[in-house]
């Protein structure tokens, strides 16, 4: 059985870089083609000696020497923060982690690269095989393999790359360390802004209260007040009101994660409603009136799920939590005298207090 194990994971080793420990590969075909004049005027490599300072052994090995790191013992094989991936040596963009999924190879995998005029390929016939080796058009760094057996839904390719060759920037840096020109895609799949801030929809009773209280919250650079999680598109306020389109009064936050995460943003919502009344707050009755996080993405929602699990344990209420935690569907805006309402009309009706 031993013996048997070890011959499994030899074979995955293999199907996927051909070598299990830091071992340097052979390339013998020339690049491919592809036009990087921008992309070298904004990148450059270091030096030998100056990469020899930057990089950990590990890094070198893989980057300068054809290495390979081991499968599940890397730093991103399951990392799913949204972000790109860059080149730990020049720094020059990669891969996004929208195209990043989970090939069961214990490698960080990609159905393509951000760029594929940034990526240059090679023949490789090391180690009794031919494959294609991937490097970075700019430093030339040794990143992984290519293969095609990925997602035939999303090209069929697998780009099979080293957690060592990379370099993760959370979309939330992503403008501030230089790279605001790639958050376009992420702004689409409503994982960030513009601006390179977070969203987040939560719902917790009538949105006046709500909006009050965390447009103050230090972090939060822009509050919205709407619909969300229903059926009916473009409701009114007289149409959510009736309980039968299925949306609820929400708050779409706009925040950076710089200064608020996630994670504080849900202890604030939390302190400000009653998680343990079912479609009601206060005085405040009917579907629309339920506590939800609708998250953006797997991180939102895995850390969603482990908020409520903490205050569950900590019997933080009398009752069992009924937050629903569903995927988040379109945000429609609420009129424009909901937007604001307690900034415009002092006193108004607020159910809402911010709790110790």
């Amino acid at each position: 059985m031993k013996s048997s194990k070890a011959s499994g994971i030899l074979a995955a080793v293999l199907f996927c870089y051909g070598v299990i420990a830091l071992w340097p590969s052979r390339t013998t075909a020339k690049e491919s083609a592809g036009s990087t004049t921008e992309v070298m005027n904004q990148y450059k490599k270091p030096d030998t000696e100056e990469i020899r300072k930057k990089l950990s052994p590990s890094q070198f090995a893989v980057t300068q020497q054809c290495g390979t790191e081991p499968p599940f013992k890397n730093a991103y094989w399951d990392n799913h923060r949204p972000g790109i991936y860059v080149d730990v040596v020049s720094g020059e963009p990669l891969f996004s982690s929208l195209d990043k999924f989970d090939s069961g190879t214990g490698w960080p995998s990609f159905t393509k690269p951000i760029a594929p005029a940034g990526i240059a390929e090679k023949q490789d016939t090391s180690f009794g095989t031919v494959r294609t080796e991937v490097r970075s058009k700019v430093a030339d760094s040794h990143l992984g393999h290519l293969f095609d057996d990925g997602p035939q839904d999303k090209g069929g390719m697998r780009y099979c790359i080293n957690s060592a060759s990379l370099k993760f920037i959370p979309v939330a840096e992503m403008a501030s360390a230089g790279y605001g020109q790639y958050l376009a895609p992420f702004v689409a799949a409503g994982l960030a802004t513009a601006s390179g801030t977070e969203t987040a929809i939560l719902a917790g009773g009538c949105f006046w209260g709500m909006e009050e209280i965390l447009r103050k919250v230090p972090g939060v650079t822009k509050t919205s007040v709407g619909y969300s999680g229903g059926t009916t598109d473009h409701p009114t306020y007289e149409q959510v009101c009736t309980g039968t389109t299925g949306h609820a009064e929400a708050i779409l936050v706009e925040f950076d994660p710089s200064k608020l995460t996630y994670e504080g943003l849900l202890g604030y919502f939390f302190r400000m409603h009653d998680p343990t009344t079912k479609n009601r707050q206060h005085n405040d009755v009917g579907t629309q009136y339920r506590s939800a996080i609708f998250y953006n993405s797997d991180e939102q929602r895995a850390t969603a799920e482990k908020v409520v699990a903490r205050l569950e344990a900590a019997k933080k209420f009398n009752r069992p939590i009924t937050t629903e935690i569903s995927k988040a569907s379109a945000f429609y805006s609420a009129e424009s005298y909901h937007q604001k309402y307690l900034v415009k009309n002092p006193g108004g009706y607020n159910c809402h207090v911010l709790r110790d």
